[in-house]
C-alpha cells in the first residue's frame, strides 16, 4: 500500500490516480499510523518552502518522514515535497526543512522564473527511478531548487539558468523535483519503477 501524506499541500487526487496506474492500492492520509506504515510513502508540495514546513508540522509530518527514514521505509518526495527535506530552504525567509537530506534549497539562477515546463535530465548511473525512461522530458513548475552534492545518493540533475538536483535517491528515500504525476508515460514509468521497490 502506498499512503500520499496529507498536510494541506499538494495535488492530492491527481498524485492518487498516477500511483493508483502503478498497480498499487493508495490511500491519502494524514494519520501517523497509516503514514509510518505504509510500504510505500509520498509527500507532495506545492506553494511556499515555509508554509508547507508550517502545514507538515501541523500533522507532525516531519516526525514521520524521519522515522521512516530510519526505518529504512520508502519516501517519495516531489517537488516541493523534495525540497523540504533538505535541511533548509530561503524562499520568502530562512525556513528549516526536515533534515534527512543535508543542503539547502534557493533561486534558481535563471532569467525567467517561475521554470515552467518540460526538461530532460542528466540520469544518475545506476538510477532505478529512470529505469526505461533515461531519454525522456519531465515537466517542472518552481523557482527554487537543491544545488548542491549529497554523499553516497544517486544525482539526477537538469538545467534551467544554471544545473540543479532534478531527482535523488539515498537509500529509501527518492525525490523528483519535477512532477511525475504530471509527466505523462515517462512519469507514470517512473512512478513504476518506485512502486516496483516497494
Amino acid at each position: 500500500m502506498i499512503a500520499i501524506l496529507d498536510y494541506g499541500s499538494g495535488n492530492l487526487r491527481s498524485a492518487e490516480r498516477a500511483f493508483e496506474l502503478s498497480g498499487q492500492k493508495v490511500i491519502i492520509t494524514s494519520d501517523a499510523d497509516h503514514a509510518l506504515n505504509a510500504d510505500g510513502l509520498v509527500v507532495p508540495g506545492v506553494g511556499a518552502f515555509g508554509a508547507c514546513m508550517a502545514q507538515l508540522h501541523a500533522i507532525g509530518g516531519a516526525e514521520i518522514i524521519r522515522e521512516r527514514v530510519s526505518a529504512g521505509r520508502p519516501t517519495l518526495g516531489i517537488c516541493v515535497g523534495m525540497q523540504i527535506l533538505f535541511s533548509a530552504g530561503n524562499e520568502k525567509g530562512e525556513h528549516e526543512g526536515v533534515g534527512v537530506l543535508p543542503g539547502s534549497v534557493s533561486q534558481i539562477d535563471a532569467p525567467v522564473l517561475p521554470h515552467i515546463g518540460w526538461n530532460t535530465v542528466d540520469v544518475a548511473d545506476g538510477s532505478y527511478l529512470f529505469a526505461g525512461v533515461e531519454n525522456e522530458s519531465f515537466y517542472f513548475v518552481h523557482s527554487y531548487a537543491a544545488k548542491g552534492s549529497v554523499a553516497d545518493a544517486r544525482i539526477t540533475r537538469t538545467t534551467y539558468g544554471e544545473p540543479f538536483i532534478a531527482a535523488i535517491e539515498k537509500g529509501p528515500l527518492s525525490a523528483t523535483q519535477f512532477h511525475p504525476e504530471k509527466s505523462g508515460r515517462a512519469g507514470a514509468r517512473l512512478i513504476k519503477n518506485w512502486a516496483e521497490t516497494l
